[in-house]
């Protein structure tokens, strides 16, 4: 402990401050909606083009779901990554933060500045499929709206928190994550958002069975191919992908045409490269090989 004398004889004491960290397995315990921001939206709010024309709107389709699902989640580009999609690490953090609300005796703004979620971006595990649904926009006329995101039915990843010792323990961080997969989540549509329950996750240990299958089989090279090739996630959003094709061919425009041999076969040695890949860097243990 470390003590300053100031001028009128009082003595102050500094309590000496740690750093500890903790590794977390994470599993999720409902399905995971990824929500960044699209690279669309990103242009539009650097660049504006102001409001659309009759004839614009005539000639563009406002939505291209496939597109919209492929933008929705974060891509780790580091190829020698177990995962090619990312959470970003203050998911977590902002979640510990509104757990903390209901929490006794923790404080949000304390607990954001005592704790820190290692990486800048976090390897996620779980094959995405594609998810519409009607959300309604922030405008004052709550308007309706059809989103497309990547949503993850079953997802893994593992967290390395830092915090302030003596000020935080180690069993408090534990029980604040906890708390914060139940009553927060992360993703969109999460428990914290009320209406959601999206998102929610658990604490596991590191030989959990699901944990290890999920890692297992759910990594990199799975992620891909569901990207390449999508799958809807619900009957309904199978009903709209249906409708919104028929829509698109009858207005005349393109159209993605079934994958003919050679374009199979390119992607599967695409595949067999990535494995070969992985491999060399040590890490296809983590996928069925």
């Amino acid at each position: 402990m470390v003590t300053k004398k100031v001028e009128s004889g009082e003595t102050i004491s500094i309590m000496e401050v740690n750093r500890t960290t903790m590794d977390f397995y994470v599993l999720g315990t409902s399905p995971l909606i990824m929500n960044r921001m699209s690279q669309k939206v990103w242009f539009e709010l650097l660049a504006p083009q102001g409001r659309k024309t009759a004839a614009v709107k005539a000639s563009t389709m406002k939505h291209d779901p496939i597109e919209e699902f492929r933008a929705s989640p974060y891509i780790i580009e580091d190829k020698t990554a177990p995962t090619l999609l990312g959470i970003l690490p203050t998911a977590f953090k902002k979640a510990m933060g509104t757990a903390a609300l209901d929490m006794p005796g923790a404080k949000k703004a304390q607990i954001l500045r005592l704790v820190y979620v290692e990486g800048e971006i976090l390897p996620i595990y779980g094959v995405p499929r594609v998810f519409m649904a009607i959300t309604r926009s922030a405008d004052i006329n709550k308007t309706p709206d059809v989103r497309t995101r990547a949503i993850l039915p079953e997802w893994a990843c593992k967290l390395s928190i830092t915090f302030a010792q003596p000020i935080l323990r180690q069993q408090s961080i534990a029980n604040l994550l906890a708390a914060a997969g139940f009553q927060s989540g992360v993703g969109d549509w999460r428990q914290e958002k009320g209406s959601g329950s999206y998102g929610a996750f658990k604490l596991v240990s590191a030989d959990d069975k699901d944990w290890n299958r999920i890692v297992k089989t759910q990594g990199r090279i799975p992620q891909q191919d569901a990207l390449d090739d999508p799958i809807s996630y619900n009957a309904e959003t199978g009903e709209m992908l249906a409708w919104f094709d028929v829509q698109k061919k009858a207005r005349g425009f393109p159209t993605k045409a079934p994958d003919d041999e050679d374009t199979k076969a390119a992607k599967r040695a695409k595949v067999d490269a990535n494995k070969t890949h992985q491999k060399d860097q040590g890490i296809l243990g983590r996928y069925d090989a």
